[in-house]
C-alpha cells in the first residue's frame, strides 16, 4: 500500500491574545499550513523536484523544518545534546538532497514529533529566557520570530512546488 500524507487541519490562534499566545499561535498556524501543503500526496510526489534547477521538494521542506525545529528549540534553547538528524557525511543539505519516497511517512512523522518536542522544551520558559549561540545572546522570543519567518519563507516555496506538481494553489 502506498502511503499518502494525511489531511491536516490548520490551527488558528486568537487575534487579540498576549504576546506568547500570539507567537505560538502563529507558529502553530505555519506548522499546520506546511502539513496542509503536503496533504493527499504520496511519498513519490512529495520527493519530486518541480522547480528546476532548485533542489526543493515538499519532502525536503518537511525534513528541513524538522531539523530547524530541533536545532533552535531543543539543541540551542534547551541545550539538549542530540545526534544529528541526517548523516553529516551527506553534507549540510542532506535534508534537501537525501530524499527517499519510501521514508516519506517517517519524515512526515518526524516533523510532527519535533514540533511536539519543541513545544515541550519551551513549555515552562519565558520569552525573555536566553541562551548563547556563536557568541551572541538570543531570547526565546527571537527564536519564535525566527521560526515564524523560516516557515513563512518555506511555505512560499511549498506553494510553488505544489502548484507545479499538481496545480493545487492556496490552502
Amino acid at each position: 500500500m502506498t502511503w499518502t500524507a494525511p489531511e491536516a487541519t490548520r490551527t488558528s490562534g486568537s487575534l487579540v491574545a498576549d504576546e506568547r499566545e500570539t507567537l505560538t499561535g502563529y507558529l502553530d498556524w505555519f506548522r499546520s499550513t506546511l502539513l496542509r501543503k503536503c496533504a493527499g500526496l504520496t511519498g513519490e510526489q512529495l520527493a519530486q523536484r518541480t522547480v528546476p534547477p532548485s533542489n526543493l521538494a515538499l519532502l525536503g521542506l518537511l525534513r528541513h523544518m524538522a531539523k530547524v525545529e530541533r536545532t533552535w528549540f531543543r539543541e540551542r534553547f534547551a541545550g539538549q545534546e542530540l545526534k544529528p538528524m541526517y548523516d553529516p557525511a551527506k553534507g549540510k543539505d542532506a535534508d534537501f538532497e537525501d530524499l527517499d519516497p519510501a521514508r516519506a511517512a517517517e519524515d512526515y512523522a518526524r516533523l510532527v514529533e519535533e514540533c511536539r518536542l519543541a513545544d515541550e522544551a519551551v513549555a515552562g520558559a519565558s520569552l525573555d529566557d536566553t541562551f548563547t549561540h556563536n557568541g551572541d545572546e538570543h531570547s526565546l522570543r527571537l527564536v519564535h520570530v525566527h521560526m515564524i519567518s523560516e516557515y513563512a519563507r518555506h511555505i512560499g516555496h511549498a506553494d510553488l512546488v505544489r502548484e507545479r506538481l499538481d496545480g493545487v494553489t492556496g490552502a
